[in-house]
Order: structure tokens, then sequence, then C-alpha cells
């Protein structure tokens, strides 16, 4: 039922213009090319540990062979390598100065997972008013070095050109803020800390790429999530976080790893009726590709968020995990999205309540006035449709709804 928006008239003039060029010339995203480029950018040789080596590999050569990029997506995504590398590099030469930031603590992080277009974005930007809450913002999600600082962290250069980059986004794709909100300064998504590992959805995200999600399917993500505890550590470094809010859906199927990594960590899960998450993550997931690439979108490349069998083994995998205790009831919380929308500061005192966590005065205060600031469809309401056929997979979600007496939306 999905079909493409069409693209503004500018972009359809540059990429038609740059279908008669030589494109893997003109913009070429070949390793050795990409490689030498975050190299010379930075001044830096040393890239750290080969974790990255071959989902890079296999990464740029599906971009290559597979997502038929356009003009317009070749050059953002020879952007996005070039950053990821360069941070690699930069992390590295960090870390080696100064090894003091690996003892840093990080404290009972709070972790939203859930299924996409569940109620996590909403529910992170307003967990994020708690002054004690400190937030990985898009700015130094994407660029983490130098470390932040304190007194600059309001005024550093680096938001402005991260606001130019996310946001460009919907000058590509102007439906895209209907759907997501993009800022320099909104809180990151974890996939975005992890993607210059090059083992992320965020990465897989932005392109049709099945031979990169194939290897993603089967990666050991221990290293990743380590790799994500360093880059927070060297966060707070010079700008220190009473407490780390995070967020991506990612996490709900890697659990157990993450709590080998912060065994004391806070999850809070989030549901919603998964026939109106599936529906709207393919049309957000169609609108990404569509960014970079004309291809029809192949909706078996994310098939755990949009195909009904493979959603409801993810959903249902995390029940089996809470029943058999590895992940411990004390350590997860429930968020329903109807909750969060009849009533979103009695939703947040009961995930503080089951935390043993204070709402202060002035975290309900701030939240409040998010809520004020913030109404629904700020951005134009998201319009997308529910093939009918969708519903005869409602059988598939009974346990899962049952479980969380999640309701039916469609």
């Amino acid at each position: 039922m999905w079909t493409a928006p069409t693209p503004p008239e500018w972009l359809e003039i540059i990429n038609r213009e740059g279908s008669y060029l030589e494109l893997s010339a003109v913009v070429p995203l070949d390793e050795q090319s990409l490689i030498a480029h975050a190299r010379q950018r930075t001044g830096l040789e040393d890239f750290g540990d080969d974790l990255w080596r071959e989902p890079f590999a296999v990464y740029v050569r599906a971009l290559e062979e597979e997502a038929q990029l356009t003009l317009m997506g070749r050059l953002m995504a020879r952007n996005d390598v070039i950053l990821w590398l360069s941070t690699r590099l930069q992390v590295t030469a960090t870390l080696a100065r100064h090894p003091e930031i690996l003892q840093q603590d990080i404290p009972a992080p709070m972790f939203i997972v859930g299924l996409p277009r569940s109620g996590t974005s909403i529910l992170f930007e307003l967990l994020a008013q708690d002054p004690a809450a400190g937030v990985p913002l898009m700015w130094e999600a994407l660029q983490p070095c130098p470390p932040p600082q304190r007194e600059t962290y309001a005024s550093d250069p680096r938001i402005a050109q991260a606001h130019q980059l996310f946001t460009q986004w919907s000058r590509v794709a102007p439906e895209f803020a209907q759907m997501h909100e993009m800022r320099g300064d909104l809180p990151a998504e974890c996939g975005l800390l992890m993607a210059p590992t090059f083992i992320s959805d965020h990465n897989a995200s932005l392109h049709q790429t099945p031979s990169y999600s194939a290897w993603l399917a089967q990666a050991d993500y221990l290293p990743v999530y380590q790799y994500h505890k360093s880059l927070l550590q060297l966060l707070q470094w010079k700008n220190p976080r009473q407490r780390w809010l995070l967020k991506a859906p990612e996490h709900q199927v890697h659990l157990e790893t993450l709590l080998q990594v912060y065994p004391d960590a806070r999850i809070v899960q989030t549901h919603r009726d998964p026939i109106k998450c599936m529906a709207s993550a393919t049309s957000l997931m169609g609108t990404l590709y569509s960014m970079r690439s004309d291809q029809a979108f192949n909706a078996q490349m994310f098939e755990n968020i949009i195909m009904g069998e493979a959603t409801a083994a993810r959903l249902n995998r995390v029940i089996d995990q809470r029943a058999a205790g590895d992940v411990p009831a004390a350590n997860i919380a429930d968020s329903r999205y109807q909750d969060l929308m009849d009533d979103p500061m009695r939703c947040i005192e009961a995930i503080y309540a089951h935390f043993g966590m204070p709402l202060e005065a002035a975290a309900r205060t701030a939240m409040l006035d998010y809520l004020q600031q913030k109404p629904r469809g700020k951005f134009g309401v998201h319009r997308y449709q529910v093939d009918e056929r969708r519903t005869t997979e409602r059988r598939l979600f009974e346990r899962y709804q049952s479980t969380y007496n999640v309701p039916d939306e469609v």
C-alpha cells in the first residue's frame, strides 16, 4: 500500500543530471578512497581494533552493488561514512592519550526500547526533560571528538553543522518532518553512537543493502556495546551527566548483551499495536530509502519491524527472556503507547516508581512544559495506510497483546 513520496523538483533535476555522469568515479564509495579521506581529514592513522573492518567492507560493497544510489544518495552516503571513519580515528586517539576516560562510571543507565513507531521517541524526549537525565544529543553523537565541555556545551560549533546535516533529510524528503523531527540539538538514538563500528541498524536504515542486513543479523554485538559504553565515558568526561538516558528500538533484540555491559541498566519497553507500528515503520523506512535511491521499496529488508512473523518472533523472544529471568523484572518496566497518549505524566510516574526513582518537582514541571510546547502534529500529520490484508496477521500477536494488554488500533 505504500508509495514513495514525490521528490522536490530541485532534487529531481540534480539526480537526473547526475544520471548522465560516471557516478562511481565522481563520488567514489570504495574502501581505499573513504579510508584515505578520513585519514587526511583528521591527520590520524590508527582506527583501533579491527571490529569495524569486515562490516565496513560489506557495507561499502553493498552501497555500490545494491543500493542503486542517486547522485544525492551517493553524496550523502560518502559524507556519512567519512564522518563515521573520522570518529573512529578521533575516539581511538583520544582514548590513547587519556586512558583514564575508560575508568568513568556509568551508573544505572536507562534505555528505552520497543518497536519503531511505538512511542519510543516522544517518551525519550519527555524523560529527557528531567535535569538529572543526561542524553547524547545529535551533534555530539555524530562528532564526539573533541569531547564536549560543560562551558561550551550549548554553543559548540558542531551543533550548527549537525543541524544542517540532519534537517537536510526533510529538505530532500519534506514528508519526513511529519514522521520524525530532526535537529542538531535533539536527543540521539544509540544507533548513531554505534555507527562507527559499522555494526548498527542506523547504517542499514539509510539504504537498501540486503547483504549488509544479512551480515548484521549474525553479528556479535558485545564489542559494539562495549564501544557504546566507551563513547558515553568520553562524552561525560568533561561534561558530567548524573545518569544517562538512552534510546534505540534495536536494543530490544540485544537485551541480554546490553545487560552484560550494563548489568544495572533500567530498561523501559514501549508497547503499541504491532500492526499499526509495522504500517508506520513501512512509511518511515520507505521515505528514508527514497531520499537516496529511486529503487522500489523492499519491505523484506527490515522484516523484524515490518513483516508479521519476524516482528512477532522479536516480541515473543523478550517475553521468553523475561520469563526465564535473563532479563530480570527489576531491570525492566513497561510503557503502553495508549497510556502515554492518554495521561503522559501518570505513565512517567509509573516508570519512576518501578525503578524507585524520585520524580522531582523541577522534572515534572519541565515535562509538562515540553508537552505544551510540542503538540501532536506540530510539523503536520504523518498519514499512512494500513493494508487491510495485514489484519489477518493479528493472530501472530495474540500472545504479545495479551501479555501486555495492548489494545488494537486497526
